[in-house]
């Protein structure tokens, strides 16, 4: 019997990984993922009430969910889209997250960002009125406006 060599194991090992990787991708429907389409935020079940949400919430017409979940850069925006799929893939195939699920602290500076970003002529007339030095996250007041319930 012949023994395998280690660059043939290797290849192996490869070809296992890449061929996991390649179907995961294909039957998670990851290339959707790499689009501005609302729609892929719902490929897993758990995401459909945000997406229900944002379908009757005012920012509809105005924004996707990358508008408000990743940053403007494209690097930082696809960096940030791959790190939340990794993670939300790994947290609903193991089914280990909260149930309702909740943002994460690093994806809610994230979100506060852009929304500043969006209004930030109307966010520097409020805290130029209620005073700069303790500035409030926008979802203290608006928590429904991405997602209606």
């Amino acid at each position: 019997m012949l023994k395998p060599t280690r660059p043939a194991l290797l290849a192996a090992l490869i070809g296992i990984a890449a061929g996991t990787g390649g179907y995961t991708f294909w039957y998670g429907r990851g290339a959707s993922y790499l689009t501005n389409d609302p729609a892929a935020c719902a490929n897993c079940h758990i995401m459909n009430a945000q997406y229900a949400g944002w379908v009757r919430g005012s920012h509809r017409a105005a924004a996707t969910c990358n508008d408000c979940h990743t940053p403007h850069a494209l690097a930082a925006k696809y960096a940030t889209k791959a790190s939340n799929g990794f993670w939300h893939s790994f947290a609903f195939t193991t089914g280990v997250f909260h149930e309702p699920i909740r943002i994460k602290p690093r994806n809610l500076a994230v979100t506060e960002r852009r929304c500043r970003d969006c209004h930030a002529a109307m966010v520097e007339m409020i805290e130029a009125t209620a005073g700069a030095r303790d500035p409030r996250p926008c979802i203290t007041c608006h928590a429904e406006v991405g997602h209606a319930r």
